[in-house]
């Protein structure tokens, strides 16, 4: 068996100067009078934050960070995988198998895995083909692979039962772990929950509430004109790579609309400008956009995309977090149907990027989560 080996982060020095170089030339489109966010990243706030990666961001704070924590590398399931491994002081903590989304990385999981280190030993893996995982050079390496890879890492780790927790992407790896791993899944936790419902059942479409309802018509409104970057990365990923590779406004450009499109905006972005920065490096210092745009061409190929059709039911004890601006707002109904649903939360803050919005929200879901499993004997 592969054995994972350390992975310090250390990028060279000429690699960032060359990052500076193209953030101070870059050339900025024309700007129109009254262009905000409804016609794609607010330019004014793209440049603030391309000022600060430029003159105050540090990005040799986040490789201490990811260092500290405890990075590895190793090949899975015929994958390059990078993933962060935190072993919790307590003897009696619960595997845990975190899988991010797009346009994430891993570094949505840096505030949040000191909190759960207190009940979970915690792996963190970026999927192959983003950040360190990648670029993936072959074809095929779809949301099934990355679940293999997952499945891998922690089978070298040598964690025979687990829970495994995602959101995004991560969300539908999750699921295929709870249905196709599950001699070695113990249970499932996701914050983004796909579970279409059969429309020739007229009982479960009844059983949405009104509240459940209203947060479906709501989340469809948010995303009525937000769709054209599935559409574009499940087709023709690489037309959109070359500029994306190229060009770190560019990458920011396309990633950040994202995060103002999906957060829990109510009191501006939840997350530091530093943060969203850290990001856009795992990007960026890999040249991973183009790879990670893939995921949806291979996804969607294979059918198992996000908008694939599923047919199956995950028996392994799930847990779902329901948190109020998530794009995907699914009835708790729906969820009972197709998983073996045992732990159900509703949040009042946070968004699509739960751990990285509300790290304090989310590792708290995960405790009462972990009781629940205790109480039931699963561990």
């Amino acid at each position: 068996m592969t054995h994972p080996e350390p992975l310090l982060l250390a990028v060279d020095d000429a690699e960032l100067d060359d990052l500076r170089r193209r953030l101070a030339g870059a050339r900025w489109p024309t700007e129109i009078d009254g262009a905000n966010w409804d016609y794609g990243t607010d330019q004014g706030f793209l440049k603030s934050v391309v000022d600060h990666w430029l003159h105050h961001y540090d990005w040799r704070r986040v490789e201490s960070e990811v260092n500290a924590v405890g990075s590895f590398v190793t090949e899975a399931a015929g994958q390059r995988v990078h993933f962060l491994h935190a072993r919790s002081e307590d003897s009696n903590a619960i595997p845990l198998v975190l899988t991010h989304g797009w346009p994430g990385s891993i570094v949505e999981f840096l505030d949040v895995i000191p909190l759960l280190r207190r009940r979970f030993h915690v792996v963190a893996v970026s999927m192959p083909g983003y950040g360190f995982s990648g670029p993936t050079r072959q074809r095929g390496v779809d949301s099934a692979a990355v679940a293999a890879a997952v499945a891998d890492v922690m089978a070298q780790l040598g964690y025979h039962r687990y829970v495994a927790q995602g959101g995004d992407w991560g969300a539908i790896v999750t699921r295929h772990l709870g249905e196709h791993y599950s001699d070695r899944v113990a249970a499932i936790h996701t914050n983004m929950l796909f579970a279409s419902p059969d429309h020739n059942d007229p009982e479960l479409l009844a059983a949405m509430t009104e509240t459940e309802q209203a947060a479906i018509v709501a989340a469809a409104q948010r995303m009525t004109d937000g769709m054209a970057y599935l559409n574009q990365q499940s087709t023709r990923p690489h037309s959109l790579g070359f500029g994306l590779d190229d060009s770190p406004v560019g990458l920011a450009g396309w990633i950040l609309e994202k995060f103002h499109a999906w957060c829990d905006t109510r009191d501006g972005i939840p997350i530091s400008t530093d943060r969203l920065i850290d990001n856009l490096m795992f990007y960026w210092l890999t040249a991973t956009a183009t790879s990670a745009a893939r995921l949806y061409c291979e996804s969607a190929r294979a059918g198992n995309g996000a908008l694939s059709k599923w047919a199956g039911r995950v028996e392994v004890p799930t847990g779902y977090a329901v948190y109020p601006y998530e794009i995907l707002q699914t009835p708790r109904a729906w969820a009972a149907h197709r998983y073996n649903l045992v732990h159900y939360s509703v949040a009042d803050r946070g968004g699509h990027f739960a751990a990285f919005e509300q790290p304090a929200i989310f590792a708290a879901d995960l405790a009462a989560f972990a009781d629940v499993l205790l109480e039931r004997q699963v561990f």
